[in-house]
């Protein structure tokens, strides 16, 4: 006989109970769903005239001087109803036809218990099928273990041993020197206790996503070879008051049992945002977690062999309480791999993979700058899904081509059908840019240019090379930025003698960055090197109800003017490198027209033929 698991048993019990309450509704639900109360004592006066009566019977508790009266008529129907006063009815039949067999018959009059004892049972039931689907809810399935109460427990998910180690955590070379002493202190505790040292209670990770913050807090974990912890902060937080602090409390219990431990809180941000920012001040849950976060790392003892890693992208909202030495007391920048850092990732992902001889990682790593780690990931993934498209059983460096251009513009759309006229209008937008590109000094070299429409809604693109990692950028390189902005636009303008709304974007862009230069760098002359942002943090109810603005009206007059000197400079300039070069414009564009896409060195030749 086939046995029956947890979650189907727990259906059966649930199925049942459901039936056993609708049988109940209906056996209340029919004891008055034969009364008739359209049907009165004038009513039986009249069928009785009528001769249509040929048995009536009255029930009746003789404590009290109501009942309820049955009609029994001559063609077989039915009738009941409930009369006031017995006397008056009993009256009315015995006026009305003596032909007609009339009784009284007595019934007890049911108790309190027996009256309401269908709604104690649908009460009950009611109960037992809420607490099952809480039960379900919480992990229970109804197979007998329960778990109504354990809202409380912590969400957090143990591993006994990573296999993760710091070899397949590549690119972060520096971080990983910062979590070493970390290792060192979990593997062998007395030698810094013996010293009287401190190990940090806890470490925050910060760094954009996708560069390897949740990766580095396992293989440190598992360098150590000690139990792991994980969390999200947002698991800690439900719609019941009081649920987030017990769940911190039980993960830290669990923590003390187990340690020498890591316990990582993923996307920390979810519950130590800064406090007195919610509509509910000192009583909101999330708030009320936070503090039980606190609590719990202050009442470490020292050295008790635990040791928090947490992880988020926004720094700048935590509360300051979390950050103060004793609690998290050092904060590790994880950023965005340099060109070196992007080949070592590179080299661990494609392992596994077998990669043609075309293929130039390093020429893939300083192609991808500004990538994180699992940007490249997902580059030689889709890289692998096209060669195995194409029934390769390699990847070649077209396939890493056609990877990059999806995973940072879009998919090729090669199928839809553009109009010549717009085709021709492209062409010459993108020769605009690529020209800016090629001719101005601070800027990349050109890639690859395309008139191929893409996934996001762009007609084509301009893809730069860029030749360093920078750390910042100079005024001279920004005022060319926003010339390569407008070299779409201005070719437009020059060849067609109009414009089209395919560089709105790249005006956007333009202004955004002349507008940084004015309030923020502080790159113009009248305005000076003044810091006039206004701070990029969320507007919290109960706090801020909005941003007062930090200079007046001539101020923002002047920024405005500053904003649109920066704009007009560099269209002029940039309309004057396009009119220099409107040989290589037109050769572009016909290039463009009959290839649709060429890369760097094709578009190189263009110039060197000109000369």
């Amino acid at each position: 006989m086939k046995k029956v698991n947890g979650n189907g048993r727990g259906l059966i019990i649930y199925g049942a109970l459901l039936l056993l309450g609708v049988l109940i509704y209906f056996y209340v639900s029919s004891m008055y769903r034969n009364e008739d109360t359209s049907y009165t004592n004038d009513r039986l006066e009249d069928d009785l005239k009528e001769n249509r009566v040929y048995a009536v019977n009255i029930l009746q508790n003789q404590e009290i001087p109501t009942g309820t009266v049955e009609v029994l008529f001559k063609d077989g129907t039915r009738k009941v109803y409930y009369t006031p006063d017995v006397k008056v009815t009993e009256k009315l039949i015995q006026n009305g036809n003596d032909e007609v067999s009339f009784h009284m018959l007595d019934v007890k009059r049911p108790s309190v218990l027996e009256k309401f004892l269908p709604y104690l049972i649908m009460g009950i039931l009611f109960a037992v099928l809420i607490g099952i689907l809480l039960a379900q809810m919480s992990g229970g399935g109804g197979g007998g273990n329960s778990k109504i109460l354990s809202f409380g427990k912590s969400r957090a998910r143990k591993i006994e041993e990573t296999n993760i180690k710091f070899d397949d955590v590549a690119g972060l070379v520096e971080e990983k020197e910062e979590l070493v002493e970390i290792v060192d202190f979990l593997s062998d505790p007395a030698k810094y206790i013996n010293l009287g040292a401190r190990i940090p209670k806890g470490i925050i990770l910060v760094g954009p996503p996708g560069t390897g913050k949740t990766l580095l807090a396992k293989a440190v974990a598992g360098e150590a070879g000690v139990p792991f912890f994980s969390i999200s902060g947002s698991d800690f937080v439900e719609m019941f008051v009081g649920v987030g602090a017990a769940r911190v409390r039980d993960l830290f219990q669990d923590a003390k049992k187990n340690s020498p431990c890591i316990v990582f809180i993923d996307e920390i941000d979810a519950v130590g945002r800064r406090r007195g920012s919610g509509l509910g001040g000192g009583h909101d849950e999330r708030e009320q977690t936070l503090n039980q976060l606190l609590v719990e790392m202050d009442g470490f003892d020292e050295n008790s062999g635990i040791i928090v890693l947490a992880a988020t992208n926004r720094v700048d909202i935590l509360d300051p309480a979390i950050l103060r030495p004793g609690r998290f007391d050092r904060k590790i920048s994880v950023n965005r791999p340099d060109v070196k850092g992007r080949e070592d990732i590179l080299k661990v992902h494609i392992k596994n993979k077998p990669i043609g001889d075309d293929v130039d990682l390093h020429k893939i790593a300083r192609t991808t700058a500004g990538f994180s780690g699992a940007d490249l990931e997902n580059l030689v993934n889709e890289a692998a899904i096209a060669a195995a498209k194409d029934n390769r059983k390699f990847i070649n460096s077209s396939d890493i081509e056609k990877s990059f251009v999806k995973v940072g513009i879009g998919t090729e759309k090669r199928s839809r059908v553009v109009p010549e006229k717009e085709r021709k209008i492209t062409a010459y937008h993108e020769a605009g840019h690529a020209i800016l590109f090629h001719e101005l000094s601070e800027v990349e070299s050109v890639h690859s240019v395309s008139i191929i429409p893409n996934g996001v809604g762009a007609a084509g693109y301009t893809m730069p090379l860029p030749e360093n990692d920078n750390i910042f950028n100079t005024k001279k390189k920004m005022l060319q930025h926003i010339m390569v902005d407008f070299g779409g636009r201005i070719a437009e303008e020059l060849i067609f003698e109009d414009v089209t709304t395919g560089a709105s974007q790249d005006i956007k862009q333009a202004t955004a960055t002349a507008r940084d230069m004015v309030i923020k760098y502080g790159f113009s002359e009248k305005v000076g090197p003044i810091n006039y942002e206004t701070e990029d943090e969320e507007v919290f109810l109960g706090r801020d109800l909005g941003h007062a603005r930090a200079f007046g009206e001539n101020v923002a007059t002047t920024i405005d003017e500053e904003v649109k000197s920066i704009i007009e400079y560099c269209y002029s300039e940039a309309k004057k490198v396009i009119e220099a070069n409107m040989d290589v414009l037109h050769k572009c564009a016909e290039l463009l027209l009959e290839k649709e896409k060429i890369d760097g060195e094709e578009f190189d030749a263009l110039f060197s033929k000109n000369d």
